[in-house]
């Protein structure tokens, strides 16, 4: 198990191999369908209010029942990898594979794909602090900022390398 703390540093991945177990605390983000297409637009213009680098993003809602990853390749997902990849964030949170065309774009900015359960309450159990910090008129599926402690995960995709492939 290798423990990494956000922010995430080009150190951190870059003693990374897929197929590490790895556990992740600090503070991450959560985005889905709804605010993950948004986002990109603010990056866009150049608006969003709180610093990317380093950052780690699980795609998420935050609702009553808890956290658990949706499925990445949908199209309002997997389009806004490269363009948040390339504005700092490090991780990406999920599950499902991705394309070959995502997968170069990771490796073309030093990001990482990690799969991680979908056992919401072994991950809500994780959450230590949660505020809405973007897209509040989206109710769970709005940006939320979390505080974790030991998420949980498995190097899905790193260094242009995916695990069904290892």
């Amino acid at each position: 198990m290798k423990y990494l703390t956000t922010p995430i540093s080009e150190d951190d991945l870059g003693e990374l191999n897929v197929g590490d177990q790895i556990s992740i605390s600090g503070t991450i983000y959560t985005g889905r369908d709804a605010a993950l297409p948004q986002l990109v637009e603010l990056i866009e213009n150049d608006e969003v209010p709180f610093d990317l680098n380093g950052s780690v993003i699980m795609h998420t809602a935050f609702s009553d029942a808890g956290i658990a990853p949706t499925t990445s390749s949908k199209v309002e997902i997997e389009s806004t990898i490269p363009k948040l990849s390339e504005a700092g964030v490090k991780i990406h949170i999920g599950k499902g594979m991705l394309s070959d065309e995502t997968v170069l774009e990771l490796n073309k900015n030093n990001s990482i794909f990690v799969i991680t359960p979908p056992v919401a309450a072994l991950l809500t159990n994780k959450v230590v602090e949660k505020r809405c910090v973007l897209f509040e008129n989206e109710g769970m599926e709005a940006m939320f900022e979390l505080k974790v402690e030991d998420i949980p995960g498995i190097v899905a995709i790193h260094k242009s390398k995916k695990i069904e492939k290892v």
